[in-house]
């Protein structure tokens, strides 16, 4: 690997999936321009779209890539591969839009994007993996990765078998860090072991962690010293050893101003601070409709080898997150096992919890994950 992080030396990215819009809907262009400003003259260097983010290929073209020299910035977008795409060439024709759409001339980040249980198969039939190797060998990508929204032995199965990959995107945030459905923190270390960088995307969960709970808000609210409450998620990723760039997804000159105001002389977190994050992790651990206490003394005896546990976990994290959000999690923790329609009503489960929970009825609550 190449010393492209110096590329890249303010840890923030700006992320171009929720562009500030005007009243009819469109994407604010001249504010979006206000901001590349304020964000280049920061030092910050990482722009982060992709083709399936609507109109923001075009937008960052007219404000940024048609205003600035070409080597002041770094930018990266990304190719899907889902359900709507029904043959190779129609997914290799996504690079090209993008090529189109943004008049870059070539990208330094190119990225398989979302790749999980659902999809990852058809990167594969498609010969997509070879396609960004060939275009990293015409210059039209410098550097090429993925991003995941999978489970951890899915990604080690992909990093094994494609060792060339120079960085992979993950969804990190200290709300997410020992979440079954999610894993932000034992997806980083396997990625750290396989020697890969990682961008981060998610650090505030969508914003759930720029405005969470509020017991999450009294523990930062002590500290009385005036940061944000995104900014305590987002220094908390950038602080963690092997990120390449933290992504955050800002939608107005305020929410750029806020996270330049402690990124742009970053400072990583320290002990103290680290102990205050322990504590909002675990309000938000105890912030739960199903008292479970993850004994797993109910699965030892299931005979469906349903994750009873986990997937009370999806529930209990699904407040104030989109509904994709919590089946995609719901996926992760279940994609090996038996899911909440699998149970057979044997009674075996309730019989061994300690908390005398009602399993049954409560994993029959839990079946709308799989609608």
């Amino acid at each position: 690997m190449d010393n492209y992080t110096d590329q890249n030396k303010m840890k923030l990215g700006f992320g171009l999936m929720r562009l500030p819009k005007l009243e009819d809907g469109s994407i604010d262009v001249k504010q979006t321009a206000q901001m590349c400003d304020l964000f280049l003259k920061a030092g910050g260097t990482y722009f982060d779209t992709a083709f399936a983010y609507p109109g923001s290929e075009e937008a960052i073209r007219k404000a940024l890539i048609e205003r600035h020299p070409r080597e002041s910035f770094t930018l990266a977008t990304k190719l899907i591969c889902n359900a709507d795409i029904h043959s190779e060439e129609d997914a290799k024709k996504e690079f090209y839009t993008s090529l189109e759409r943004t008049k870059a001339g070539y990208f330094d980040y190119y990225l398989l994007h979302a790749l999980q249980r659902t999809n990852y198969f058809r990167y594969d039939e498609y010969h997509l993996w070879d396609f960004v190797k060939e275009m990293k060998e015409k210059g039209l990508i410098r550097h090429y990765g993925f991003s995941f929204h999978g489970d951890p032995a899915l990604l080690e199965e992909l990093l094994e078998k494609h060792p060339d990959v120079e960085f992979v995107q993950l969804q990190i945030n200290y709300a997410d860090w020992d979440n079954p459905g999610v894993a932000s923190k034992t997806n980083l270390d396997i990625c750290r072991k396989h020697g890969k960088l990682v961008t981060v995307m998610e650090p505030v969960k969508g914003g759930i962690l720029a405005d969470p709970i509020d017991s999450v808000k009294k523990i930062f609210d002590a500290e009385n010293n005036g940061l944000s409450y995104a900014s305590w998620a987002v220094r908390f990723v950038a602080s963690q050893p092997g990120i390449l760039t933290v992504l955050s997804g800002m939608s107005s000159l305020e929410q750029m101003k806020d996270n330049l105001s402690y990124m742009e002389d970053f400072k990583p977190i320290d002990e103290h601070e680290m102990e205050v994050i322990e504590k909002a992790q675990a309000a938000i651990e105890a912030d739960k409709s199903i008292a479970c206490t993850k004994c797993h003394y109910c699965t030892k005896g299931c005979p469906m080898n349903i994750p009873i546990p986990e997937i009370f976990n999806v529930e209990n994290r699904k407040k104030g997150q989109p509904e994709f959000r919590t089946k995609r999690e719901y996926l992760i923790v279940t994609h090996d096992k038996g899911k909440a329609s699998d149970c057979i009503q044997c009674g075996q489960c309730e019989a061994a919890c300690p908390q005398h929970l009602p399993i049954i009825s409560l994993l029959e609550q839990c079946r709308v994950f799989e609608d």
